[in-house]
This record gives C-alpha cells, structure tokens and sequence, in this order.
C-alpha cells in the first residue's frame, strides 16, 4: 500500500476540481460550449481515475450497481419529463417556453433539467461500462504484489 502512497495523494487531490470543472461545465452549458453530455463523461473520468489508484473492489463500494443502473433510468425519465410537462401545460414535446412564468425563465429551467438528465445517465452509462470491462472478479491490483507466493500482500515470506 505504501508504494502507492504518491499516486493515491494525487488522485484525492485531483478528484475535487475534476469533478468541480464537471459542475461548471455541467451548469455553464445552457450559455457556453458544455452540457450534460461533457459535464458527464467528465465525472466518469474522475471515477475512472479513482478505480485505476484504489482498485475495482473499492470503486464498486462507492458506485455499485444498485446506483448506477437507476440513475442510468432517472436521466433519461428526467429528460422525457420535461417534454411530457411542455405537453401537460399546452406546449409541444420539449417547449421549454411553457415552463415557467415567461418564456425566457421556461427556456433556462427547460435545458437546465433536460442537461441534468443527460448528465446523470451518461455517468451512469459511462460507470456501468467502465466497470464491466474492469470485471466482476478482479481484484485490486494497487494492493496486491503479482509476485507474492506468501499469501500476505507485502510481497516478504
């Protein structure tokens, strides 16, 4: 574990503003170039990131099937509900105008939330895949030295 001890500094000090520049390109994408498509490759980066330092096993303690595959459907249902309620308040499918008060204030909240969907279901896509390919039996090769015959992971009979 110690021979890791530089790398693993690094990673928790580069995980906070990765997923810092995801927020900001994440809400920034409704003025500038972004969105929720970029915001969430972006966190799956810092994900990735920390399952390739801690290893698979630790990584699925703090993403686990249980959340990704719902959020995977809680995107996209975030998506087709804000055209369901453009229809539900006289617009057509995805009519942000109808959202809010005035026109200009619906447009703002109508992408924000359809960005959010995306956003979510494609870290949770991204996660999912990552994870699969990484495989269900692997273990932490961070941890474990290859060439331990001993059993006890330090690599000394």
């Amino acid at each position: 574990m110690r021979q890791h001890s530089v790398l693993r500094t690094m990673t928790k000090l580069l995980m906070p503003p990765i997923m810092l520049f995801a927020l900001y390109v994440q809400f920034h994408g409704d003025y500038g170039p972004g969105g929720g498509f970029q915001a969430g490759v972006i966190f799956a980066v810092a994900f990735i990131l920390f399952t390739l330092i801690f290893g698979p096993t630790r990584a699925r303690q703090v993403a686990p099937t249980w959340v990704t595959t719902p959020l995977t459907a809680v995107g996209v249902l975030l998506y087709a509900g804000v055209g369901v309620a453009g229809l539900l308040l006289g617009g057509e499918y995805l009519d942000y105008n109808v959202l809010a008060h005035d026109p200009h204030h619906g447009q703002h909240l109508g992408i924000l939330l359809v960005e959010l969907g995306v956003g979510i279901t494609v870290w949770a896509v991204m996660v999912s895949i990552f994870l699969s390919f990484v495989g269900r039996g692997a273990d932490d090769g961070a941890e474990a030295d290859p060439h331990d015959e001993t059993g006890t992971g330090d690599g000394h009979a």
